[in-house]
């Protein structure tokens, strides 16, 4: 298991958790980790790093969606490596 933001370019991954939130009612919700359920990323899916040399950003594919991500938000998502 490694996090998300540590991938290289052209590799994938499954996400297997998100760390420092949940995103289970409106009352006390933490938004940053609901608006990123919100945009697809969730336990399961697949994703596959387009870019990961920005400073401060890394792009990303899950499904036919490219998505944009905060290096820091890419560091709390655990993924496991796919060959």
């Amino acid at each position: 298991m490694a996090p998300l933001g540590l991938l290289i370019s052209g590799e994938r991954g499954e996400i297997l958790e998100i760390r420092g939130g949940k995103c289970t009612s409106y009352v006390g919700r933490n938004s940053q980790f609901c608006h990123i359920e919100d945009i697809g990323l969730r336990v399961g899916k697949m994703v596959e790093m387009l870019n990961n040399e920005g400073k401060r950003s890394i792009l990303i594919r899950v499904d036919e969606s490219r998505i944009t991500l905060g290096r820091g938000m890419a560091m709390k998502i655990m993924v496991r490596r796919i060959e």
